[in-house]
């Protein structure tokens, strides 16, 4: 049986606030950093993931 994660949308909730608050002009644009780094922020999260899963 597995095991529900609360990782995950915990991830997605916090994506979604940080740019919510760079869309409301209370954070830097993050808009050129994302666009940069997003191959790197997806193969973390992948590693992070797998990383759990193996203990």
């Amino acid at each position: 049986m597995f095991r529900k994660s609360i990782f995950a949308p915990l991830v997605l909730i916090v994506l979604g606030v940080i740019f919510l608050l760079s869309n409301l002009g209370l954070l830097p644009h993050l808009g050129p950093l994302f666009a940069r780094w997003w191959p790197l922020i997806l193969i973390a999260v992948g590693l992070l993931l797998l990383s759990r899963r193996m203990r």
